[in-house]
C-alpha cells in the first residue's frame, strides 16, 4: 500500500478530518476602559504637577525649593506609566473599530497619538534634566538656563503635544461619526474639546486638562456599554 493510500485509509477510518483551529476574536472594551481611566488620572496628575512647578516666569531658585522639585520629580516618574497606558488605550480603541476601520482616518488617529506621546516624553525628559542640574550642578541654576528649560518643557507639552492630542480627538470623532460606534453626544463633545485645545490651550495651562478628562469620559462610556465597541461582523446571506 502506498503512502497516500495509507493516509486516505486512516482518514476514512476515523470518519472525519479535524478542522484547523480558528483563533477566537479578541474582545477588549473593558480593557480599553480600564487603561483609559488609568491614563486619565496619571496624565492629569502629570499636567497638574508639571505646570504647577514650571512656568516661564519662575525665578532661578525655584528648583532649589524642596516642594517644587519634588512635585516635578513625581511628574517625571508618572509620565512613563501614563505613556504605557495611552499606548494600550490606542491599541484597544483601534481594535474596537473592527471592520469599520477607515485607513485614512485611522492613520491620522494613530500617527497623532504617537506624536503626542513622543513630545510629552521629550518635555518630561527636559524637566528631569532641570532637576538633575539643580541637584548636582550650580545652585541656583543660571536664570537663562532655568527659563530655557522651563520654556521648552512647557511649550512642548502645552503648545505642541496637546495640539497633537486635539488632532487625535478629531480623527477619532470623525471615525465614530461615520460608523456610529459611539453616541452622537460624545462625538459632539469630542469636537468641541478638540477645538478648544487647538485654539486656546496657550491661554491657560488648566485648559490642557480637557484631554485627560475626555479620555476619562470615553473610557467610562466604553465600560458602561455592553459587548464589543466595534462594528458587528458581516453575516453572509443564505442561498
Amino acid at each position: 500500500m502506498s503512502r497516500h493510500e495509507r493516509v486516505g485509509a486512516g482518514t476514512d477510518a476515523a470518519g472525519w478530518a479535524p478542522a484547523p483551529a480558528v483563533p477566537a476574536a479578541l474582545t477588549t472594551p473593558r480593557m480599553a476602559g480600564l487603561v483609559g481611566v488609568a491614563f486619565a488620572f496619571l496624565f492629569g496628575a502629570v499636567l497638574v504637577l508639571m505646570h504647577g512647578s514650571l512656568t516661564t516666569e519662575m525665578g532661578a531658585d525655584v528648583l532649589t525649593a524642596g516642594g517644587s522639585r519634588t512635585r516635578l520629580g513625581i511628574a517625571t516618574m508618572l509620565m512613563p506609566f501614563a505613556g504605557i497606558a495611552f499606548l494600550w488605550f490606542i491599541a484597544v480603541v483601534r481594535d474596537g473599530m473592527g471592520r469599520a476601520e477607515d485607513r485614512f482616518y485611522s492613520t491620522v488617529f494613530l500617527g497623532s497619538g504617537l506624536v503626542f506621546l513622543a513630545i510629552m516624553f521629550v518635555a518630561m525628559a527636559l524637566a528631569a534634566g532641570l532637576i538633575v542640574a539643580s541637584q548636582h550642578g550650580e545652585s541656583p541654576l543660571p536664570v537663562g538656563v532655568t527659563h530655557f528649560g522651563a520654556g521648552v518643557a512647557v511649550a512642548a507639552s502645552k503648545t505642541y503635544a496637546l495640539r497633537m492630542g486635539a488632532v487625535f480627538m478629531i480623527s477619532l470623532a470623525t471615525i465614530w461619526r461615520k460608523t456610529d460606534l459611539m453616541p452622537r453626544w460624545l462625538v459632539l463633545v469630542t469636537y468641541v474639546s478638540a477645538l478648544a485645545l487647538l485654539a486656546i490651550s496657550d491661554l491657560s495651562a488648566w485648559i490642557t486638562l480637557a484631554f485627560p478628562v475626555w479620555v476619562l469620559v470615553v473610557s467610562v462610556v466604553i465600560l458602561l456599554r455592553p459587548g464589543r465597541t466595534g462594528a458587528p461582523a458581516v453575516v453572509p446571506a443564505d442561498g
